[in-house]
């Protein structure tokens, strides 16, 4: 077995967790190469990542691939790990469970199976420099199995026509199958936090087809830059999706729907645009939080729109101080009968600043209260010029500034 460092994996161009993407839309390969690589991951892939690198730690040890003393060693690394919790113990053992009985059904037909976690899978015969890593590999007699973890719960994923999958298997076919006869091969997904396992089961002889009908040429027009693109539910991991003319078209045909008469609109209408709704909303956020992140971080100007200082609410500076102040009021009977002492706070905790106003009095409360007051600043937003908030300057504007300054420590 190889080690493989989950959070450094290599990505290739084509790659398989991008190939719904680049299959159904060729050219969003050639838009996506207009955008810098990201840095970093999400949140979401760091726990996926600590997830897959506990499962490795007890599969490896189970099936005798590192010492107990290696075993103890490495989850007592993970343990310190951000994302390390019983909860994540009780995941990653339901999907263990799966691979074990998987690992059980192919050694009772194949003593001699082999079994391979975190390797390395090139199918770089369909796919230009394609490879991937596939969570375990199963190869016996008879049937070749790739079993692939997917920790998250946001989004169900499903083995069937799952072309990652496909392309796992094509790439354990094309490492391993001279070491048995395979004739199927058999991909699954775990995500054990949906409580979820699918699997799909192909012929060898039809995923070669699948791979020379659609990978294939699929994967050459992508890399060629000829490709067309296509909007569709893909286009939601896509780096150029807030700005790509296909899918804005696209979405702007609902705008753009030839309503008939009578005034009020059918049942057919309102299920047609109905269905269009939710990738319109979509977009619409993709182009807003696009806009945004440009004014405010690169300074991008847009026609008729600024930066603005969004709206904030006010909070206190600090509760217990505010505690103590109207507390001591109280004793000094500053207020007469206006409140009862109880009518300050909700259980454990003070009343809101509205409810508070309402009940101290709006004068007494600004001549107590005033300095424990604060109004933070609001999330940067773009508006309107019309807007009547002042403009602000936007992050890489103000980092400029003070990059030009000198000061004097």
């Amino acid at each position: 077995m190889s080690s493989v460092n989950h959070s450094s994996r290599a990505h290739a161009k084509l790659s398989a967790s991008g190939s719904e993407r680049w299959l159904s839309c060729p050219g969003s390969v050639g838009l996506e190469a207009l955008f810098p690589s990201e840095s970093g991951s999400s949140v979401f892939a760091a726990e996926g990542t600590a997830a897959h690198e506990l499962s490795e730690i007890h599969l490896a040890y189970l099936f005798n691939h590192i010492t107990k003393a290696q075993h103890t060693k490495k989850l007592a690394a993970a343990k310190k790990g951000e994302f390390y919790s019983q909860e994540m113990e009780d995941h990653v053992q339901t999907y263990m469970d799966v691979v074990i009985e998987r690992i059980n059904e192919a050694r009772a037909k194949t003593p001699d199976a082999t079994i391979l976690f975190e390797e390395r899978l090139d199918f770089s015969p369909w796919v230009p420099e394609g490879f991937g890593t596939g969570d375990v590999v199963i190869i016996a007699d008879g049937t070749l199995e790739v079993i692939d973890l997917k920790y998250g719960k946001g989004v169900p994923v499903s083995a069937e026509d799952n072309s990652q999958l496909r392309l796992y298997g094509l790439g354990a076919i094309n490492g391993f199958s001279f070491l048995y006869d395979v004739q199927n091969v058999r991909m699954t997904i775990v995500q054990p936090r949906l409580d979820s396992v699918s699997t799909e089961m192909l012929t060898t002889e039809a995923l070669f087809k699948w791979a020379e009908d659609v990978v294939k040429p699929g994967a050459d027009l992508a890399v060629s830059g000829k490709g067309d693109t296509v909007s569709g539910d893909h286009c939601k991991f896509c780096k150029a999706k807030a700005v790509c003319r296909t899918r804005a078209f696209a979405n702007m045909e609902l705008l753009a729907h030839e309503f008939k008469e009578p005034e009020l609109l059918s049942l057919e209408e309102l299920a047609d645009i109905r269905g269009k709704i939710e990738n319109l909303v979509n977009w619409a956020g993709d182009v807003k939080d696009h806009m945004l992140e440009q004014a405010e971080k690169h300074n991008i100007r847009y026609p008729g729109w600024k930066l603005v200082e969004g709206r904030s609410n006010r909070i206190y500076s600090d509760k217990d101080a505010v505690k103590f102040t109207l507390e001591q009021a109280i004793k000094q009977k500053h207020f007469g009968q206006h409140f009862k002492p109880d009518s300050i706070f909700k259980p454990q905790e003070l009343v809101g600043i509205g409810e508070m106003e309402k009940v101290v009095g709006k004068k007494m409360f600004g001549e107590l209260l005033s300095d424990l007051i604060i109004k933070p600043s609001g999330k940067p937003t773009l508006v309107e010029e019309s807007d009547k908030r002042p403009e602000l300057s936007s992050l890489a504007s103000i980092e400029s500034d003070f990059a030009g300054e000198d000061h004097v420590g």
